[in-house]
Formats: C-alpha cells, sequence, structure tokens
C-alpha cells in the first residue's frame, strides 16, 4: 500500500472509530486528523496521528503488507514533561 493511501485509510478508520466511541446525544464537534510521524519500510507501514479534539488521544496505525491488514491502537496521553538540555 503506498503511504498516501495508507494515511487517508488510517484517518478513515481513526474517524470511524471517534464516531463509534461518542456519546449519541451529542454531536462530535468537527475535527482533522494530522499525521505526527509516518514510516515505510518495504511493504509495511507505520504512523502516528492525533486530532484537533481536546481529548489528548493519539492514534498508532500499521499496515502489515504480508496480511493487507491495518491495526489501530489508540493511547490517552497522560504527561508531557519538557526539559531543557
Amino acid at each position: 500500500m503506498q503511504p498516501k493511501d495508507f494515511l487517508k485509510t488510517s484517518k478513515s478508520i481513526i474517524r470511524d472509530y471517534i464516531d463509534e466511541q461518542s456519546d449519541k446525544s451529542e454531536e462530535t464537534p468537527e475535527f482533522h486528523i494530522y499525521t505526527v510521524w509516518a514510516s515505510k519500510t518495504l511493504q509495511n507501514n507505520k504512523a502516528l496521528l492525533r486530532t484537533t479534539l481536546s481529548d489528548d488521544m493519539y492514534y498508532e496505525a500499521t499496515y502489515d503488507g504480508d496480511k493487507g491488514e491495518i491495526y489501530l491502537d489508540a493511547y490517552k496521553q497522560v504527561k508531557h514533561i519538557s526539559r531543557k538540555v
């Protein structure tokens, strides 16, 4: 799968996931999904994605080229630490 197609499909899966998890009594606010980091190695792809929602979620999408499957992991940011070095 080409990186552009992988990212487009991953964003679609994330949008579906957010829609499934949202409270149906409230309308999900409009949001954008952006790529933090992406890599392609041989027939595989991996990307870290984030949304403009204020839920502190990160998404890791992985494309297994041997199986033709995309896996999505959803993570909650627990803490952000900054240090000058």
